[in-house]
């Protein structure tokens, strides 16, 4: 028999308006036994147990609903739920795990903190050291940039013989303090560090570059050695170690290692260029000409000859007559077949020969000479005088040398006959040449200049840069500018999307009469994207739920989608089915972990409290004048029910900003004020506070009905019932059905009847609450 949703769906609200609540439950789960992914179902089944006071039941079916927001990325629609079940079952360490983890990839500090807190000190007094040390590693994520509480954790480590997770901890301190120039404060954690693991790369890593920036890069040298001998094959200790040196400027020991390091990573030999500069800095000409020799035919191989020729300028700059260095310069210009600068080369180094009395020298420049240019009468006769033509030299290739009646040109290496190879045709006319280059492919291995590079970076292949062709070519400042305006349109957009998604999730709530959820998620939206038009219609609707569309009757008329969610018609004028207030259940107690442990492990106990000292002094201090912070931190007190901290970061956030400064802040904390106090069962002070918002500057009508209406709630639970009735009746000439005040006026009207028609005296009502400000 195929299952009737609808007729299932109409049979249970019809139980819940008799108020037959075991009845409509088993309507409902019959519709989840068909369907075990209908959330909105799921949800109204978790809110009927509630009532039944089946908490277990409640939180069995708002978990499944919380993993599948979570496992969805839908972050603040999981954290509405985890609420939910935390409302139910207070301080549960999964349920306070999952929110922290939630409100931490929310970028919402404040809230992860304070469950990662509760979570922690769980632990803490259940004896389960290393996990709560865990959480407050990942307190300590929240906020990078705290050193000190990471090393206090790094400390607590050590403590419970967590040396690896301790090494990890001060070495990341040692990070941030590196970056942020506290040299020395850098070195201290990373010797903590290395303490416990002495051959920990990152760490000797951040070592060398504290003692370099310190000027002591020579202490840095003398552990990373000690460390590398017992490690003669680990190429990057043997790296490590030449910077040290390098940055010693101990060109000897730089050599050293490098050699060391080159007979196991033969790609490193560049490195040897460095010691040669070191040299030559110490005015060692003829060691840095040694070096240099050494490497050069692997530089010209390589292809590093423009390297090559820069070091050998800066050796003849040095000494211009230095015959080894001018042969290196001739062997360069030969590998090349820079003939022309060959024979000036040749030259200087027969010159320079001949002054040093370097007879086998001024040979082979020369012999080479005499091949290159062979009517030097004077070359050939010194040539004879020295005993003749070097026969090595003689027996070289000779590099191609051009006619006389053509222009003098190098010839190409290899790779420039490459790039002939593949070099575009020339095209005559204009349209050719714009078709060769629209669909030639471009060399991406090498930089590009001139009007084909232009071209390339100006076109694209899309329809629109195809009709631009026809157009003359916009200047570069407005391709630039529309390029970062599309990236804006895209980032733009996809914000559009995650703020639609989320925005569902509020209308969801509200259909099911979760307002203060709705509110608490709006807030989170506003944080997290801004302020926009439909966060703001959704608040007032909220706020102000008479002012919309007037709802239909009793039961709403719904229809149900392909999934089997609730459809309304518009989503600012919907009405949900009817549901019961949910009665307030005795929660069960904390849950307590490892309860037979004799109290809390000392060692931990200190660096937890040392931890939450510091966390929320950082707190206070990094905010100094931060309104966003106490707010925040104030708004998640209140959901843990915290009302006293609470209290403290409303009055707080409140000393930050002024009445009529242009922003909803101030009112914003009298009206929470208010509610906390009014939770915390001190009406008298509630009063206070909503009459500071009522005579604020620059409060809206919507605002003040607001505050009038729980205005009028405050004195009725003071007891004044004649002022209570003063404000509600001015609510209801303003607007008679705004939050059901024409009711609730009957039922104060014949309380106060009761009272002998009339209620307490003035003189009462000033002796025992604060007068109402006018």
């Amino acid at each position: 028999m195929t299952f009737d949703k609808v007729k299932t769906l109409r049979a249970a609200e019809r139980y819940l308006e008799l108020g037959k609540i075991p009845a409509a439950i088993k309507e409902y789960c019959k519709i989840v036994e068909s369907e075990p992914d209908d959330l909105t179902t799921l949800n109204m089944l978790g809110d009927l147990y509630v009532r039944a006071g089946n908490p277990a039941a409640a939180i069995s079916y708002f978990h499944r609903i919380a993993e599948h927001y979570r496992d969805q990325d839908f972050g603040l629609k999981a954290i509405a739920m985890y609420k939910k079940i935390d409302r139910l079952k207070p301080r549960d360490i999964e349920i306070s795990l999952n929110l922290a983890d939630l409100y931490a990839k929310q970028d919402l500090v404040v809230e992860a903190r304070a469950h990662y807190l509760l979570v922690a000190e769980a632990h803490s007094r259940g004896g389960a050291t290393k996990e709560g040390l865990d959480v407050l590693g990942k307190i300590a994520d929240l906020d990078p940039q705290n050193t000190s509480i990471r090393i206090k954790l790094a400390e607590g480590y050590l403590k419970e013989g967590m040396n690896a997770e301790a090494a990890a901890c001060f070495a990341e301190a040692g990070e941030h303090l590196l970056a942020r120039g506290a040299f020395d404060d850098a070195l201290h954690s990373f010797n903590r560090a290395l303490e416990t693991d002495p051959s920990d790369r990152t760490c000797l890593k951040g070592l060398l570059a504290a003692h370099s920036a310190r000027g002591t890069a020579d202490e840095a040298a003398e552990v990373i050695e000690r460390v590398a001998a017992n490690n003669p094959d680990d190429v990057e200790l043997l790296s490590m170690l030449a910077s040290a040196q390098l940055e010693n400027e101990d060109a000897a020991r730089a050599e050293q290692a490098i050699s060391a390091l080159v007979a196991k990573e033969s790609s490193a030999y560049l490195r040897f260029v460095e010691v040669a500069r070191l040299y030559l800095k110490a005015d060692k000409v003829e060691d840095a000409v040694r070096v240099v020799g050494g490497i050069a035919e692997q530089m010209l191989a390589e292809r590093e000859e423009n390297q090559l020729y820069e070091l050998v300028n800066e050796l003849l700059t040095c000494d211009s007559d230095n015959v080894q260095a001018l042969r290196l310069l001739v062997r360069a210009y030969w590998w090349q077949r820079d003939t022309e600068n060959l024979k000036a080369a040749l030259e200087r180094l027969a010159e320079s020969a001949e002054a040093a009395g370097l007879a086998q020298d001024e040979r082979y420049a020369l012999t080479q000479l005499t091949r290159l240019v062979p009517d030097q009468a004077h070359h050939v006769e010194r040539l004879k005088q020295l005993g003749g033509a070097e026969e090595e030299a003689a027996g070289e290739d000779m590099p191609e040398i051009e006619t006389v009646t053509q222009p003098v040109l190098d010839e190409p290496a290899p790779v420039v006959e490459e790039q002939v190879e593949f070099e575009p045709p020339t095209v005559s006319t204009p349209t050719a040449e714009a078709e060769f280059e629209w669909n030639s492919m471009p060399d991406m291995t090498e930089p590009r200049t001139g009007p084909s590079r232009e071209m390339e970076i100006e076109r694209g292949f899309t329809f629109e840069t195809v009709v631009a062709e026809e157009l003359p070519a916009p200047p570069a400042a407005e391709i630039a500018g529309s390029a970062s305006a599309a990236v804006d349109t895209v980032d733009q957009e996809r914000k559009d999307d995650l703020r639609r998604q989320e925005l569902e999730s509020v209308d969801f709530y509200i259909a099911q009469g979760y307002l203060d959820i709705a509110l608490d998620t709006l807030d989170l939206l506003e944080r997290q994207f801004g302020a926009h038009i439909d966060i703001d219609s959704r608040r007032q609707q909220l706020l102000n739920p008479d002012q919309s569309a007037t709802p239909p009757a009793n039961v709403a008329e719904v229809t149900l989608d392909d999934n089997g969610e609730v459809q309304f018609e518009n989503e600012f004028e919907m009405t949900p089915p009817p549901v019961p207030t949910v009665e307030k259940v005795v929660a069960p107690p904390p849950q307590q972990i490892n309860s037979d442990v004799p109290g809390i492990d000392p060692g931990l106990a200190e660096v937890f409290e040392e931890y939450r000292a510091s966390a929320e002094s950082d707190v206070n201090a990094a905010g100094n004048g931060d309104y966003e912070t106490h707010y925040n931190l104030g708004l998640a007190y209140q959901e843990m029910d915290l009302f006293e901290e609470a209290l403290e970061e409303f009055q707080t956030a409140l000393g930050m900003v002024a009445a009529g400064d242009g922003t909803p802040r101030y009112l914003q904390c009298c009206n929470l004020l208010g509610h906390c106090f009014l939770q915390k069962g001190v009406p008298q002070l509630a009063v206070t506070w909503f009459n500071k918002g009522l005579n604020a500057p620059g409060t809206s009508e919507d605002e003040r009905q607001a505050l009038r209406f729980d205005l009028g709630a405050a004195y009725e639970q003071v007891g004044d019932l004649e002022r209570a009735i003063e404000i509600f009746t001015e609510v209801y000439g303003i607007n008679v059905s705004y939050r059901g005040v024409n009711e609730r006026l009957r039922v104060l009207q014949a309380r106060a009847g009761g009272d002998n028609g009339k209620a307490a005296p003035d003189s009462k009502r000033n002796q025992n609450q604060p007068q109402h400000v006018h």
